[in-house]
């Protein structure tokens, strides 16, 4: 019972303050105690996340100052001019989001490494702007993204923008591996480290420099900017960025819902404030009701996933992560081929649970479509490569989960320029008389009908985690043969086998009819997630294998004891 003598030790040990302490004396539950105490909350590729709260798997101050001391200790380790280059840090609106963020630039000071930190909330995607714009050799952004309100994260990037690789949190995770104890971690006053300009307070200056950039990224002016739009930032750190973008762009009738205008850390109006899920527009959807909206836009609270619904008849219709990405891969792939600006040797990034039919678009343009693992990180690791080698020119990458990036101004999916790019696209149809559902139905009828669903399977704690891996292993030994009368014709086991995309757990099974399906463990949440894809002649036929694929999946997946 490892997990009792760690308890305890935070209860007797003088470095942990008395809030820290009278939190943890007053557990009943002698699962919560070991859920908090059973593991060191893992740092990995997406950095730290996890629920708030007192004990070594949890997101506290502790967690993230030893976080960042081994961050600190990995720049130091590259020598004087690493260390003045300079850590970036932005927060969101969470729950001790701003502590966090001002604790990290106090450990990086007190290493002797600058800290810029910003003034108050911003999005992920300035984070990442900030970083390549001042030259930093880091980046830290506080935030969990799309997770409960009970969640906090900490995400590292690297000098060229993008979220770290397996090769620095290596790095990291070692240096944190050899400090023996948290009162080994290095912190300094943060107003000392003011008056030392070990830490920057930055502001408007870099809000103003990225709105400039993107409003270069626009692609059509022969649009109906009078679209009338509903925006919800979800409460999050979009408000501002997003509503001065498509000010800026000239849209005329951009209003955000009232409700989930401002920071609220809670998430009251949404409860679990991700927009890959049609009931965050639940507000959306009834405002955008009452002033005859054409389009819903949502961001997450750090603003890097974007979803929409486009008005159809007397309500509104969902656009999953897929057909966005279809959508816009079509819009700026046909439009920049008019326009005669596509580059010598363009492409495209997808991770390998996003659908083909973009492919099969970019296809058409010759655009060469490049599959990689989950996650920005290994979506932007491709243009950081292409930087240098000059083999292709990136332009733009997207993932079901509703990421998406277009250009290369930050390297991480941005909400920002994607809400832009969305409107525009919106617009642009529009002047021709159409919806974006009418686009995506000419798609379909050129392309083929493909169809998708995601299925998240919630397993919590120390059972569910061990319950995951015990699916995973009993389908990766056991492949399904059949489904229906289908059948298995090639399988892909990421973590064994040997792909250009490289190492992670997922196990991807394509049947004879082009037909697949990819399992795999969430990285960020306590979940298992199940990607189904099908193609038929029809849209009735292509959903009927969609449900018959599910169905068989789920039932080997339930019977895992």
């Amino acid at each position: 019972m490892v997990y009792i003598e760690k308890y305890n030790q935070w209860l007797s040990n003088e470095y942990f303050d008395e809030e820290t302490k009278n939190e943890l004396k007053s557990l009943t539950d002698e699962k919560e105690i070991e859920d908090r105490f059973y593991t060191n909350l893992k740092f990995g590729t997406a950095g730290l996340r996890g629920k708030i709260g007192a004990g070594t798997n949890r997101m506290n101050k502790y967690t993230v100052s030893l976080a960042t001391q081994g961050l600190a200790q990995t720049i130091v380790n590259k020598g004087k001019e690493a260390m003045d280059r300079g850590v970036a840090i932005a927060y969101d609106v969470r729950k001790y989001s701003k502590e966090f963020a001002e604790i990290s630039a106090r450990v990086l000071a007190a290493n002797g490494i600058k800290a810029y930190l910003f003034d108050d909330l911003r999005s992920t995607p300035l984070l990442s702007y900030t970083v390549r714009k001042l030259g930093c050799i880091s980046g830290v952004v506080v935030t969990a993204s799309h997770n409960p309100k009970d969640y906090n994260g900490y995400k590292v990037y690297w000098e060229e923008g993008s979220q770290i690789l397996d090769n620095i949190a290596d790095e990291i995770l070692n240096e944190i591996s050899e400090i023996n104890s948290f009162s080994e971690v290095k912190l300094m006053d943060k107003d000392t480290a003011i008056n030392n300009d070990l830490i920057k307070v930055i502001g408007q200056e870099i809000d103003d420099e990225y709105n400039s950039e993107l409003l270069k990224m626009a692609i059509n002016e022969d649009i109906d900017k009078e679209i009338n739009v509903v925006y919800s930032p979800l409460n999050g750190t979009g408000n501002i960025p997003v509503r001065r973008i498509l000010k800026d762009r000239g849209f005329t009738k951009v209003t955000v819902v009232p409700e989930q205008e401002k920071p609220d850390s809670n998430f009251t109006t949404v409860g679990y404030p991700n927009p890959e899920d049609p009931k965050a527009f639940a507000y959306a959807e009834k405002f955008g009701n009452e002033i005859g909206a054409e389009l819903l836009i949502a961001t997450d609270p750090d603003c890097d996933r974007v979803a929409i619904e486009v008005k159809n008849g007397n309500g509104y219709t969902f656009i999953n992560g897929n057909q966005t990405g279809a959508l816009i891969v079509n819009y700026v792939l046909s439009s920049r081929n008019l326009k005669n600006n596509l580059p010598k040797n363009p492409a495209i990034v997808k991770s390998i649970v996003t659908g083909d039919l973009g492919k099969a678009i970019a296809n058409k343009y010759g655009v060469k479509t490049f599959d990689t693992l989950t996650g920005f990180k290994n979506i932007c690791a491709l243009p950081n490569k292409w930087d240098i080698t000059k083999e292709y020119e990136f332009i733009l990458g997207y993932e079901e989960s509703i990421g998406y990036l277009y250009g290369s101004l930050v390297r991480d999916k941005d909400a920002v320029v994607t809400s832009m790019i969305i409107a525009e696209m919106a617009a642009y149809y529009k002047k021709q008389g159409k919806n974006l559902l009418a686009v995506l139905e000419e798609i379909y009828e050129e392309y083929g009908y493909y169809s998708e669903k995601l299925i998240s399977i919630v397993l919590e704690g120390v059972e569910g985690q061990q319950k995951i891996k015990r699916i995973m292993e009993d389908i990766r030994h056991n492949p399904i043969e059949n489904v229906g009368g289908l059948h298995l014709v090639k399988t892909i086991d990421y973590l064994n086998d040997q792909t250009d995309a490289g190492k992670s757990d997922v196990l991807k099974y394509y049947l004879n009819d082009g037909s697949w399906y990819a399992i795999r463990p969430s990285g960020t949440e306590p979940k298992i997630k199940l990607y189904v894809y099908s193609i038929g002649e029809t849209k009735v036929k292509s959903f009927e294998k969609i449900d018959l694929i599910e169905n068989t999946v789920r039932r080997r997946m339930e019977k895992v004891e």
